[in-house]
């Protein structure tokens, strides 16, 4: 950990990527402190008001050691994208020294690449996306923007459905006039954390337990009367699964099981995306912090 504090220059934006459970936000508080800065979240889960466990958002005593900023502060019924994430980022970019944490690789690339200037999407194209089966979105999409997004990701596929839907015009597109980047890679350290599968899969599994014995359930039991399934919010890995076990549609042990599979599942997905679009970051060994 010293050796690589060291390597790290207190004066540049520290930019951390990693699977899930991978120890990214350890790092960031440790750069905090002995350098200085504020961690930004730049996870996708982590900034609704509903996850304290359930997203692994920092707790009180780690909030307490150095400042911390994007964490629960979006009401879990509110629509929340790269977009939103860009434009509330950005004053941290200029007023402090930004950590910048998170595992939703597509914040990262749209913060250091840009990100195209997308019109909102209408709510009626987004219930008619939502009622679209995954193939029959996909089916839609032009042979440019199936290669650039995930296909196998439901929640990049709908973006891509519902940019074209709403404009007219595929995400490749736009993308395509994507304006310069708000952070340019050359500005900042930028680490991603490399996890050894079963290394990583023990992390996934020991810490989906220490979420249910820290209340987990109990956030999602406070869902259940409003639960909306289509919401970001419902996105947490772990909580469709929890609540298909309150509605007695599981129990509590398939419910864990399904979850620590969807956790590894989406720990592969992150790590492809990361080997692919971060080569010229440096790779750290998640062992090693």
């Amino acid at each position: 950990m010293q050796r690589l504090l060291d390597q790290i220059d207190p004066e540049r934006p520290v930019l951390i990527a990693g699977p899930t459970a991978s120890g990214k936000s350890s790092l960031a508080l440790a750069i905090a402190r002995s350098q200085g800065g504020t961690v930004v979240n730049a996870d996708a889960l982590q900034v609704f008001d509903c996850w304290q466990q359930l997203s692994a958002r920092p707790d009180a005593d780690e909030l307490a050691q150095a400042p911390h900023a994007l964490y629960g502060h979006v009401p879990y019924t509110a629509p929340y994208s790269t977009g939103t994430w860009l434009r509330e980022v950005t004053p941290f970019l200029s007023n402090t020294r930004p950590i910048i944490v998170g595992g939703t690789g597509l914040n990262f690339t749209a913060l250091t690449e840009g990100l195209a200037d997308i019109p909102p999407i209408p709510d009626a194209v987004r219930a008619e996306a939502n009622a679209m089966p995954h193939d029959a979105k996909l089916a839609d999409l032009d042979d440019d923007t199936r290669a650039r997004i995930d296909t196998a990701n439901p929640a990049r596929v709908q973006r891509a459905w519902e940019v074209l839907r709403a404009t007219g015009r595929s995400i490749a597109t736009w993308q395509d006039e994507t304006p310069p980047p708000l952070l340019r890679l050359e500005r900042a350290t930028a680490l991603v954390l490399n996890a050894e599968k079963e290394w990583l899969n023990d992390r996934i599994s020991r810490r989906f337990d220490q979420m249910l014995e820290r209340g987990a359930l109990d956030e999602v039991r406070a869902m259940q009367d409003d639960w909306d399934p289509d919401r970001p919010s419902a996105k947490a890995i772990g909580a469709p699964e929890l609540m298909a076990h309150l509605n007695g549609e599981l129990t509590l042990t398939q419910a864990r099981e399904r979850s620590i599979i969807a956790s590894r599942q989406y720990a592969k997905r992150q790590r492809t995306w990361f080997k692919a679009r971060m080569k010229s970051w440096h790779q750290v060994d998640a062992e090693d912090p």
